[in-house]
């Protein structure tokens, strides 16, 4: 994994030492793990987190502290504090890793391992959303910090259907012993084995290098990885970044929207901003069943559910003479027709007046009830979205369109700290 060569054909996955938690020094595996780190729901998700075990992989991903500086050093220090005692142990070769996910009526498998960094005009690894430029920078800050990735992004890859290569190695790995065996609170099974027989590593190899990977969750880390990169000339651990790859044809994901709260906007001011641009109506709860007017209306077009008063508002029909002076024009129309689109550079571009990448002014939250209860508690307003198909999302990316930033939730997303990827170990 030293040296930077000529330019990949396609996926190149490499074995790497494991960082793991050592079963007999924390209260249990299923209490350490967590969420990825912007699927918390800060701060009560935190909270939680933190009082589930002491060694909570939680104080890794989100240390807490005065100054970002400080934050990412604490990071640092605990990490090193935890391999100095044992509490985190690597393993002793390097390997590829078979993940399994079970719950909800959903099994997904994949493969764990360092991916040859790819820039983007390569066309091996699509990205589909936007970034922020300020969370790129705190995730740089910390990995540079911890010298370490300390969780693995979720891509995807349309595998051919068949019963060999990947999915071949994945089915005669998943009948032995596995190295792990949880379940997290959310009631997810997860499983974790070594793939360490150099005929499945090579198979694996030869499988990937025909394919190209979809970014489905971890964009702001994939920019991350490549900033990193880019940083350091010399071949080196920078090269390769940590990543879960799942073979959509033999299991496919699902997709859900990112909802928004929009801090200091009241759902009555929300509302009134809208008159004469959009169709509003309330809407009879709960909010499963709001959730299913809002399903209905996206199947006609733009549409929005907006809570946060106790009452939900159905937000629908935008007024095309907004639409002509908002949406860029320069762009395919099916990126024209996204909800986020349509969300981002209408309402909360023109309307509202939201920046999308003030965090004192917007947050991205993944839980359809978190983010309406917390509309509700801070007097604010919740957009709830409806999900975008996933072979939209995969189209727009090949033709090197991005959407706006968190416009879709893939899932279920890996488990952060079954496995992590320590810099010095190779």
């Amino acid at each position: 994994m030293n040296t930077r060569g000529p330019a990949i054909p396609g996926l190149r996955l490499v074995p790497f030492r494991g960082l793991r938690y050592v079963p007999d020094r924390v209260g249990s595996l299923s209490a350490v793990t967590s969420p990825p780190y912007d699927v918390v729901v800060r701060p009560d998700g935190l909270h939680h987190l933190e009082s589930a075990d002491p060694h909570n992989i939680v104080r890794l991903i989100l240390p807490q502290g005065e100054s970002a500086t400080a934050r990412h050093e604490q990071a640092a220090a605990t990490l090193r504090r935890w391999r100095a005692e044992g509490v985190l142990a690597p393993d002793p070769e390097p390997v590829l890793y078979v993940y399994e996910q079970r719950g909800d009526g959903i099994l997904q498998r994949g493969v764990i391992g360092a991916l040859e960094l790819s820039e983007p005009g390569d066309g091996i690894v699509l990205p589909h959303e936007d970034v922020m430029d300020h969370v790129v920078e705190d995730r740089a800050d910390l990995m540079r910090t911890t010298r370490a990735h300390l969780e693995p992004l979720l891509l995807t890859y349309p595998g051919d259907g068949g019963a060999t290569g990947t999915h071949a190695v994945i089915g005669r790995t998943v009948e032995l012993p596995p190295l792990l065996d949880t379940t997290t609170e959310d009631g997810f099974h997860h499983r974790l084995w070594a793939v360490t027989d150099p005929g499945d590593r090579a198979e694996i190899e030869r499988d990937l290098a025909g394919h190209q990977a979809l970014i489905a969750d971890g964009h702001h880390r994939w920019a991350t990885y490549l900033r990193l990169r880019r940083e350091h000339s010399a071949p080196g651990p920078w090269d390769f970044g940590l990543v879960l790859l799942v073979d959509t044809a033999h299991y496919p994901l699902r997709v859900r929207p990112i909802h928004r709260l929009l801090h200091g906007l009241p759902v009555a001011d929300a509302l009134a901003a809208l008159t004469g641009l959009f169709r509003v109506r309330t809407v009879e709860g709960p909010l499963p069943r709001a959730l299913d007017a809002l399903a209905g209306a996206a199947a006609e077009g733009n549409a929005f559910l907006l809570a946060g008063d106790g009452a939900f508002h159905l937000v629908d029909r935008p007024d095309e003479a907004l639409l002509a002076r908002t949406v860029p024009a320069d762009r395919p129309a099916a990126y024209r027709s996204l909800d986020a689109t349509v969300l981002h550079a209408a309402l909360l571009g023109e309307v509202w007046r939201v920046p999308d990448d003030d965090p004192s002014r917007i947050a991205y939250i993944h839980d359809t009830a978190a983010a309406v209860e917390q509309a509700e508690r801070h007097g604010s307003t919740a957009v709830l979205m409806h999900p975008v198909r996933e072979g939209l999302v995969r189209d727009l990316a090949r033709q090197g369109v991005t959407m706006p930033r968190k416009s879709t939730s893939f899932g279920p997303k890996p488990a952060t700290g079954l496995v992590l990827r320590g810099l010095d170990l190779g």
